[in-house]
């Protein structure tokens, strides 16, 4: 297995037309989760990925296992929760811009993840764990799974790839920055945002954010700085690498998760940091291109041999 991840998936519905969700009438039924779309866009890249989680017994949880099952992960450890349903949410379309979020996950199947639905021997078994920052705010024992994880991890020598995306919609500023401070410093590879980063450190600018995300455990920072591209940060090294131009921005949900599956893409494949960095930036930008979570991100085989962008 190359990349394991843990965190929670939703029914997503999208209005067919922009403009405030009290005038939309009808909707799409979709899929939306940061681990699955990680997961689901690392795979469609021709590696091996597994996803964790709970799922309500119920059709919504079915359509979320079906759909990312569908897509070449493995979803051999999710649980169908009998007791929870699955979480739906609702995205306002703002073409060009961020979509407004709604969440309906409150007490959720995932929320009831715990340390005890971790099976050890499957995610030794993994390269690559992956984790984000929604997770431990779903709920206490969503958080101490995390934190479970992490300790299989460290016992195994896996490498961890944490991803903040902080949800203040989830938790208050002040408790997401102490949690995911602390779980930054125990893994080994960090890829934040800009305004993630300024949260977790204090500090203002991508290259003071990654010196202070360095003291942990981690051996690379990457700084995302959307059409900017990104700065890649080692301990004595800091290096900017240019974004990727995109002409026409549909949605910008999943360009984060994709970012992130290319780089691990990258390092899977034996590329050095600035590559990585390269294919993070080209797969995040094949996200903006369509509507959807998951939708944009490309096959391997549709990637030129040389890397170049695709996207017209």
């Amino acid at each position: 297995m190359d990349v394991i991840t843990i965190g929670e998936s939703m029914v997503l519905f999208t209005p067919q037309s922009p403009g405030p969700l009290r005038f939309a009438n009808t909707f799409e039924k979709k899929l939306g989760g940061a681990e699955s779309n990680m997961a689901i866009a690392l795979s469609r890249l021709g590696h091996q990925t597994g996803w964790i989680s709970r799922l309500g017994d119920d059709e919504f949880g079915l359509y979320v296992r079906n759909i990312i099952r569908g897509e070449g992960v493995d979803t051999s450890r999710v649980i169908f929760d009998k007791s929870s349903q699955t979480a739906v949410f609702f995205k306002g379309m703002n073409p060009g811009g961020d979509p407004n979020i709604y969440y309906y996950r409150r007490k959720s199947a995932a929320s009831n993840l715990s340390p005890d639905d971790i099976d050890e021997d499957y995610v030794a078994k993994a390269k690559y764990i992956h984790l984000t920052g929604i997770t431990p705010a779903l709920s206490l024992t969503c958080r101490n799974t995390i934190y479970h994880v992490l300790h299989v991890a460290k016992k195994n020598r896996q490498t961890v790839v944490f991803d903040p995306n902080i949800r203040l919609k989830l938790w208050s500023k002040q408790e997401a920055g102490h949690v995911l401070q602390d779980i930054a410093k125990q893994s080994d590879i960090v890829l934040s945002g800009i305004d993630e980063g300024q949260l977790l450190t204090g500090k203002d600018t991508p290259e003071d954010i990654a010196n202070n995300l360095l003291q942990g455990k981690a051996h690379t920072v990457v700084i995302k700085l959307g059409d900017k591209g990104a700065l890649l940060a080692k301990e004595g090294y800091q290096q900017y690498v240019p974004g990727m131009k995109v002409n026409h921005v549909v949605d910008t949900a999943g360009a984060g998760d994709g970012f992130a599956a290319g780089f691990l893409s990258g390092c899977l494949r034996g590329y050095d940091d600035i590559q990585s960095v390269e294919l993070a930036n080209q797969i995040g930008a094949h996200a903006l291109s369509v509507s959807g979570d998951v939708e944009g991100y490309p096959y391997w085989s549709q990637l030129t041999s040389n890397g170049e962008n695709i996207l017209r």
